[in-house]
This record gives C-alpha cells, sequence and structure tokens, in this order.
C-alpha cells in the first residue's frame, strides 16, 4: 500500500518547525528518520495531512556530557549511540551503547533517531525503556516556549505521549549515571522489536544491593516499572537466587497482552528470564571496572 495524500515541508530550525506545525494543525506530523512514521503511513495505520521535515536541522545531533550526566540530541542517529567512544560518556551510560545493538537492523540505526524514538512512543522500544529507567526527561518546544517533561509523565499508553500536536522533542537529558545498567530482550529474528525486554540498573556496595530499579517492555502499553522486583533486591545480597526471585516476583505482577508473538503466560516466563538476565550482566560490569583499575 501507498499513504494517503498530503502535504509536504521543510523546516531548517526548530523555530521554523514548530510554527509550520502550529500552521497545519493538529493531524500534521514531525518527519525525522520515518523509520517508524513511513511504514506506519504505508498501511494507512496513521493518515497525517502533513509532514514536516526536520531531518535538516542538524544542531540537534550531539551527545554530549552534562554535568555527571548525558544529554543527546533529538535527531542523533541510534547508529552514533552505537558507536560512541568517549571514555567520560561510557563511564556511567554504557548501556546506552550495548542496548543500541538491539535497535532494529543496520539501516534503520543509520536512519532513525533517537527523539524519533522516544516521540513514537513504542512500549518495548529501547529507548523508551531506559528513558523511563533512568529518569530521563524530554525537553520540547513549543509555541509558548520551552519545557521539561520527565519520562513517567511523558510515556502515557500505546504511541501517546505527553506531546502537544504543535511542540517537538529538542533534547533528551540522563541526569545521573548508570554504571551498573544492562538491558535484555528477546525476539524471533535478528532486528525485529523485541517480545518481552527487561532493563535494570542497580547501585551496590559490596556484595549488597542498596537500591534497584527494573523496567520490562512489551508487556504494558508502556515501559513499565516493577517495584516489587526492586523491592527483592534492595538490601539483599548479590546472586543468581535473588536474581531469580527478582524475575519471579516480577512474572506474578505483569499482566501482559496475548497475541500471535505469544500468549501472556510466555510472556511472563520470558519477563522472568530476561530480568536474571540482564541483572547477570548488570553485576558483571562491576567485575570489568575493578579489572579496568
Amino acid at each position: 500500500m501507498k499513504p494517503a495524500a498530503f502535504e509536504y515541508r521543510k523546516a531548517s530550525t526548530v523555530e521554523e518547525a514548530v510554527e509550520q506545525l502550529t500552521q497545519l494543525g493538529d493531524d500534521a506530523k514531525l518527519l525525522a528518520g520515518g523509520q517508524s512514521l513511513v511504514a506506519m503511513m504505508n498501511f494507512r495505520l496513521v493518515r497525517p495531512s502533513a509532514l514536516v521535515d526536520v531531518k535538516g536541522i542538524l544542531d540537534l545531533q550531539y551527545v554530549e556530557a552534562n554535568g555527571e550526566g548525558l544529554k543527546i540530541g533529538a535527531l542523533t542517529p541510534h547508529r552514533w549511540i552505537e558507536t560512541m567512544e568517549d571514555p567520560g560518556v561510557l563511564e556511567g551510560f554504557s548501556v546506552l551503547k550495548s542496548a543500541a545493538r538491539w535497535v532494529g537492523h543496520y539501516p534503520i540505526r543509520t536512519l532513525g533517531t533517537f527523539g524519533g524514538s522516544i516521540a513514537h512512543a513504542d512500549p518495548s522500544a529501547e529507548w523508551c525503556m531506559l528513558a523511563t529507567l533512568l529518569d530521563a526527561e524530554m525537553v520540547v518546544v513549543g509555541p509558548g516556549g520551552e519545557r521539561m517533561i520527565p519520562a513517567s509523565d511523558f510515556f502515557q499508553g500505546f504511541f501517546t505521549t505527553a506531546l502537544e500536536p504543535d511542540e517537538m522533542i529538542i533534547e533528551v537529558r540522563f541526569p545521573e549515571p548508570a554504571p551498573y545498567a544492562a538491558l535484555q530482550e528477546f525476539a524471533r529474528r535478528a532486528g525485529d522489536y523485541g517480545i518481552v525486554a527487561a532493563a535494570v540498573a542497580l547501585d551496590l556496595q559490596g556484595g549488597e544491593c542498596r537500591s534497584a530499579r527494573v523496567v520490562l517492555g512489551g508487556v504494558s502499553d508502556v515501559p513499565l516499572r516493577i517495584p516489587e522486583a526492586e523491592q527483592v533486591l534492595e538490601g539483599a545480597d548479590i546472586g543468581q537466587e535473588v536474581f531469580k526471585e527478582a524475575g519471579q516476583e516480577a512474572a506474578k505482577v505483569i499482566d501482559p497482552p496475548s497475541d500471535v508473538q505469544g500468549t501472556a503466560e510466555y510472556r511472563r516466563d520470558l519477563a522472568a528470564t530476561l530480568i536474571q538476565r540482564a541483572l547477570t550482566e548488570a553485576v558483571a560490569k562491576v567485575k570489568e571496572a575493578a579489572d579496568a583499575r
């Protein structure tokens, strides 16, 4: 199929993009990498009245330290995250680099954009999960100026966000480093969206877990934080026994959908296994950091 008819415009600045969105009305959409939007348009799952092409706003392509945190420009290609080598960034945010390999196929990682994935708000998308896991903040601009939206408020449902129709994401900020974080997912074929994915972040002291964050994708209409699994981990001695218990606790409390990819029970089993794997990977970074000293 081909998309329904639409008006096409280009914007060379953020201000111009916002102005055109305002002029074109609520059914207009921004076109960045187009790796999700164009496919949905071809199947006529969405029918925007107009597209505003923002690919030329090169000022929104960057990955930079922001004090102890990190900021990523909205139009930064996925591939930039996958290939980043700055030691100052990798020390606290290596989970972004390692998770990038799960993002689609190579052409998608080359053309697709970080902010585009966040705005698309697929609950199984890697960047949406990590934004939730690491308390990211989305910097958005609209006719009324700039505002910040925390990830906890940003994702509101399947492909639904707190963005207004005339607003644009310009930056994603991660406020604090997460050196012991990991993401694991399962897909039937390399490059497919994960049926279930698990992301974890740990604060460790010696062999004890002082605090933990656990997020699942593919089990709800938003990336889902699992406090019950976090409570199992907090204050516990790290090891496979407690990792397994955390996964099992998560499986008890989620209510995943059943579809052609698998039953709800299948997704619960996947969730338990992937949480255990992600925790194992996160803890392995402790030894890697010690060996590097």
